[in-house]
Formats: C-alpha cells, sequence, structure tokens
C-alpha cells in the first residue's frame, strides 16, 4: 500500500533522513521505532507532503505521491494523528470530528455513521460531545485526535506518538484502540517512542537510528532481539 524508496531528507545542511526504504502492505500495523532525532516524525511528515524530500520517491497504492499537497493525501485515503495531537482548542469535541469529515461535505448520513464510530471506540468522547476540545485531558484530546483523523474514512492511517505524555492506564487503552481500528480495515504506520507497546501491537517494524534504517524485521523477532532489548526496550 505503502512504499518509501531511497528518501532522503534535508533541514539545511542536516540530513534528518538518508536514504530510507520502507514498505506497509494493505491491512497490517508497521511501526517505526527510534531514539529522539532519529527522524521518525520526519518520515511522517514526508509522507504528508509537509517536508520536501531531497531524493527518492513516495509511492500509495501504485502512485507516485512524492510532491502531491497535504489534502490531496486525504482524498487519496491517508489521515494523519499528529504529534501533539493538534486538536483545535476553542471548538467542540463535535466541531472537531466534523472538521475530519471535510472531505465528505454534504454526506450527513455518512458523517453522523462516522461520529457514531468514533463514539463507539472512545465513549469518552461521547460523554463531552459539546465541550471544548481545550478543556478536555491529555488522554481525551490524544482520543479527539484519532478520532478526528478516523473521520476522513482513511485507507491509511500515520499515528504519529499516539501515547506520549499519557498516563499507563491510558496507554494501554490507546494500543488496544490501535488494535481494533486495524481489525476494522485499516492499514496502520505508527511512530511511537514506547517501543516495547509499538512491536506488541505491530506485525512489523523497522528500526530508525540517526536517519537511516538499522534494523527491520517481525515485531515479534524484535521483541527477542538482544540489542533492540538493550537500547530501546531497557533490558
Amino acid at each position: 500500500m505503502l512504499e518509501l524508496r531511497s528518501v532522503s531528507v534535508r533541514y539545511g545542511a542536516i540530513e534528518a533522513l538518508s536514504q530510507i526504504d520502507l514498505e506497509v502492505n494493505q491491512g497490517e500495523i508497521v511501526t517505526l521505532i527510534g531514539a529522539n532525532g532519529a527522524g521518525k516524525s520526519t518520515t511522517i511528515r514526508a509522507i504528508c507532503g509537509q517536508v520536501p524530500t531531497s531524493g527518492g520517491s513516495i509511492h500509495f497504492q501504485g502512485k507516485e505521491i512524492t510532491r502531491t499537497p497535504a489534502h490531496k493525501l486525504v482524498h487519496a485515503g491517508i489521515a494523519q494523528s499528529p504529534e501533539g495531537r493538534r486538536i483545535f482548542a476553542n471548538m467542540t469535541v463535535r466541531e472537531n470530528l466534523e472538521l475530519g469529515a471535510f472531505i465528505h461535505h454534504g454526506k450527513h448520513d455518512q458523517i453522523r455513521q462516522d461520529t457514531d464510530r468514533v463514539f463507539h471506540l472512545f465513549p469518552r468522547l461521547a460523554e463531552r460531545v459539546n465541550q471544548s476540545a481545550g478543556t478536555l485531558s491529555g488522554g481525551e484530546q490524544q482520543m479527539l485526535a484519532m478520532g478526528r483523523s478516523l473521520m476522513a474514512r482513511p485507507k491509511l492511517l500515520l499515528l504519529d506518538e499516539p501515547s506520549l505524555g499519557l498516563a499507563p492506564f491510558l496507554v494501554q487503552q490507546i494500543f488496544q484502540i490501535i488494535r481494533e481500528i486495524n481489525n476494522e480495515g485499516v492499514t496502520i504506520l505508527l511512530v511511537e517512542q514506547n517501543a516495547y507497546q509499538a512491536l506488541r501491537v505491530a506485525h512489523r517494524a523497522y528500526v530508525l537510528g540517526t536517519g537511516r534504517i538499522v534494523v527491520s524485521d517481525t515485531a515479534e523477532r524484535l521483541l527477542a532481539n538482544e540489542q533492540v532489548q538493550a537500547a530501546y526496550l531497557g533490558e
């Protein structure tokens, strides 16, 4: 479904990504793990057209999307839940969700169905539907960011650090919901600093080290890899 071929990104003189090769097959959860500054979020932003690539190409469902504007990628079937959530704080929960469905403007029955689906995944949001998003807790804001991205009915969902800053019991809940979203047929590329939880939920994984892929394998094998354990799992 998604393929990166020798993708590089530069910030001035700094090479943030160096010839990244990565693929995500339909129906998978693929996770990208690594230390701070390794280039995980840059990879997501490159896929979304938010930063220009300095080399290589990006393909989605067989079509090159390397220089496709971000808003057109949403129409193509790619949605992102960004790092830091970036919800619209002065709008209500419902209004945030409706903004996520902007490409389906006018399809009222569909938007109502998709809102109900989000409320099924995140019952807490249903309880706060008319509340200003800025007054939600950090965990609730993360739920809203993920729910908003699902309103676009994506084929590929890009999740950037969904567990960042959350209490441990909410982290467990978020990863359980990620698995449920995938079971509903949504392919997921997950960028996550919590390597242990990410590898537990993913089918395959790539480990980034200073802008380069240093190892890739099934998530199960990487969980058992002694070097990965020592570097990323605290073992």
